[in-house]
């Protein structure tokens, strides 16, 4: 739910970035730092290294390369984006990652988050109040529990633009909301964020060779982060083009069956 927040200022000094967080939002520098430490020490390169920080400012080194949100959909570099994304999530040894706090905004609280938003909804046309329904239907009969669960580090954060390419590689910045977590988890949440698929679909889920279980649990978390994105899309901005509210509740529909 950060994604639609201001959260940070970013200031560029030479070779170096300076991110400042602005919103009080608690323990945000404090795990964007962590994380830099640790994939510097076992994933050199993936991500910026960690320089300096103060109270609630992070300075890092600013890594090369472009946005694959700037890029054309048919023209993200899908094997380099889940090679990266693979090395991410095995980056931190096993013993050191079951040591470390789990990431925001997992299943309990997004659950909570769209009930909250559906107790609040107005009736507003057939399709969308369908998808309400049905989300919600579905919602009191989903138990996620801890089958299909592959430990792994998360950034946090779906947003394409989070992910630099140089032309040879793919590299990760924003990891404010970073943690343990699980890879069908961090693979939902990358799959249903809007940007995504709202100037074309990027697959990149289906690159990942999941057993039928972290399969089945893949399906359940794209449901929730799809049902996350129809309230957060509700009232349309200038983020995003004209139709994407209606595109959503087309994809919720859908990803419910």
């Amino acid at each position: 739910m950060a994604d639609l927040q201001h959260t940070h200022e970013l200031t560029y000094v030479g070779s170096r970035v300076v991110k400042r967080f602005v919103d009080g939002k608690a323990g945000a520098a404090e795990r964007e730092w962590r994380a830099l430490g640790l994939l510097a020490r076992y994933a050199p390169g993936l991500a910026p290294e960690p320089i300096a920080f103060d109270g609630g400012a992070v300075t890092m080194s600013r890594l090369p390369g472009e946005s694959l949100r700037g890029l054309s959909p048919l023209k993200v570099p899908l094997t380099e984006f889940a090679e990266a994304l693979t090395e991410l999530h095995a980056a931190v040894p096993s013993d050191v990652l079951s040591a470390l706090p789990v990431r925001p905004g997992q299943a309990d609280a997004l659950t909570a988050w769209v009930r909250e938003r559906a107790a609040g909804w107005l009736p507003r046309d057939p399709e969308a109040d369908l998808a309400v329904r049905e989300g919600l239907r579905w919602l009191e009969s989903w138990r996620p529990g801890e089958a299909g669960v592959t430990p792994v580090f998360g950034a946090g954060d779906g947003n394409l633009s989070n992910f630099l390419w140089d032309g040879f590689r793919v590299r990760v910045v924003d990891f404010e909301d970073s943690g343990s977590s699980d890879r069908a988890w961090e693979l939902a949440e990358l799959a249903e964020h809007v940007s995504m698929w709202v100037d074309g679909e990027v697959g990149i889920a289906e690159l990942f060779e999941l057993d039928p279980l972290e399969s089945r649990r893949l399906l359940e978390c794209r449901r929730l982060q799809a049902l996350v994105w129809l309230f957060l899309l509700s009232h349309e901005g200038p983020r995003n083009p004209p139709g994407t509210f209606r595109r959503q509740v087309e994809r919720t529909l859908a990803v419910l069956g």
